[in-house]
């Protein structure tokens, strides 16, 4: 431990006790973001604990960075400065429960599985179904803006988080929202906290209106030959009383790494897949009638849209996919050295101009996969095995195509992951945006000394 660190350690130790410091290397290492090391890991037990913490980085003018489970700290840029890794897991309680109103208040640092299993005892779930589901933390998934591949069926977090308590830049302990819905009031400015990775404060606690488990569950895999008609099949599907819990298209690399997630690697691939296809995966909820209403007039939707083949999955072929699609990104992130990833939203949504992109990657002998949630956003993963200049380099002339290709689409695109040298040489966060003013703005009253996450997010300072 260096000089620096042992002094900041030493010091952190009188505010918060000994226990709760760690200055050794093996810490710090394991919580570095791009390649910047913090001095010192402080992990509270309470929000009294993150307040002293803050105003101690305040008063000292460190930098700090709100930690879970590592699993997304490379998304953002390279932070300016990385004092002290602040590690939430230590806040990882159900603090407020009650199933009757469907209301929860969790620690933002307990396992997101764990919360699962917990809500599963009361039949009842959070529809956060993110990538990372196993290692990640409630905080995390919300600091992060990780999307759920159920959002055509719940929508987004911020459409059941109903508060939240932090601790902002200057050191004050902050409530938003409310436990339930009718007691929340005033400014919902426990959404802005929603992908904000860290920079306009560390989360404490969120409140979430919780759901009934469905009683059945059904997926309509169909495949297609053009991206023509997966967007004829969309469309119907839109226009339809049909509202579907999910609704993932897939292209045909995308769908391989999907059909490849399996218990046994030894084991066939599944018969829903075609090789060189798009596929199409609609997941739907609900009583057996509703399930048989579904599988009847999807399949006949497919069809008229010239579908070359579909299936109905049986139960456990159906939670296998439902899982698979949840962790697509994370597979995705781990293919290769060079991995990256755009995460693209424009207007209206999937469209055929998606060849542009493949076009892209094929100017550059890059692999790469497409794929999309049918109300989220669209995807497009670069898969290169080597990491050199002159990958950088082609990676860099993709970043600036894909940007156009949004801005074209009305629309815009940052890099969700990629290596560090290419966030030497690309903004990751695309061209300045039009509310960049109004984001420096938010940024600067939640956290005037810029002591979180600094340079991270797209108009920090």
């Amino acid at each position: 431990m260096s000089t620096v660190a042992t002094n900041v350690a030493a010091r952190l130790e009188t505010v918060i006790g000994a226990e709760r410091v760690n200055g050794g290397s093996d810490s710090c290492t394991k919580l570095a973001v791009d390649g910047l090391t913090p001095s010192v890991v402080a992990r509270p037990a309470s929000s009294a604990e993150v307040v002293e913490i803050v105003r101690f980085a305040k008063s000292e003018k460190l930098a700090l960075i709100p930690c879970g489970n590592c699993t997304k700290l490379g998304v953002g840029m390279p932070p300016a400065r990385y004092d002290v890794a602040l590690d939430m897991t230590g806040l990882n309680q159900i603090a407020y429960y009650d199933p009757g109103d469907l209301t929860l208040s969790v620690d933002a640092g307990m396992n997101l599985a764990q919360l699962a299993e917990a809500l599963a005892l009361q039949k009842q779930f959070l529809p956060l179904a993110v990538p990372f589901f196993d290692e990640c933390t409630v905080g995390g998934t919300i600091a992060s803006n990780i999307g759920s591949f159920l959002r055509p069926g719940y929508g987004s977090a911020r459409d059941f988080l109903l508060g939240a308590e932090f601790v902002n830049g200057a050191a004050t302990f902050t409530k938003s929202g409310g436990r339930v819905v009718k007691n929340v009031t005033g400014y919902d400015l426990h959404k802005l906290l929603i992908g904000s990775l860290g920079t306009l404060g560390a989360i404490t606690r969120l409140n979430f209106r919780t759901f009934p488990l469905p009683h059945g569950y059904g997926h309509l895999v169909s495949t297609f030959s053009s991206v023509d008609s997966v967007v004829r099949f969309q469309a119907m599907v839109a226009k339809s009383p049909l509202r579907p819990s999910s609704f993932d298209i897939l292209g045909p690399e995308a769908a391989r790494t999907v059909a490849e997630f399996k218990d046994d690697r030894n084991s066939p691939l599944p018969s829903w897949f075609t090789r060189g296809e798009w596929h199409v995966c609609v997941g739907f909820e609900g009583a057996e009638t509703i399930l048989r209403r579904y599988s009847s007039e999807l399949a006949q939707y497919a069809q008229q849209c010239g579908t070359s083949n579909y299936h109905l999955l049986q139960e456990s072929d159906d939670k296998v996919l439902g899982g698979a699609l949840r962790e697509l990104l994370n597979l995705l992130s781990w293919s290769g050295p060079a991995a990256t990833i755009f995460k693209i939203t424009i207007v209206p949504g999937f469209s055929a101009d998606v060849s542009i992109l493949n076009a892209l990657a094929a100017r550059f002998s890059i692999p790469c996969c497409i794929f999309a949630n049918s109300s989220g956003p669209l995807y497009f993963a670069l898969q290169s095995d080597d990491l050199n200049d002159k990958t950088i380099g082609s990676l860099a002339h993709i970043a600036s195509g894909v940007f156009e290709f949004a801005a074209g689409h009305n629309g815009s695109a940052s890099i969700l992951f990629c290596p560090t040298p290419l966030k030497r040489v690309v903004n990751i966060w695309g061209p300045t945006r039009n509310d960049a003013a109004l984001m420096r703005r938010v940024k600067n009253a939640f956290d005037p000394q810029n002591i979180f996450a600094p340079g991270r997010f797209v108009s920090a300072a």
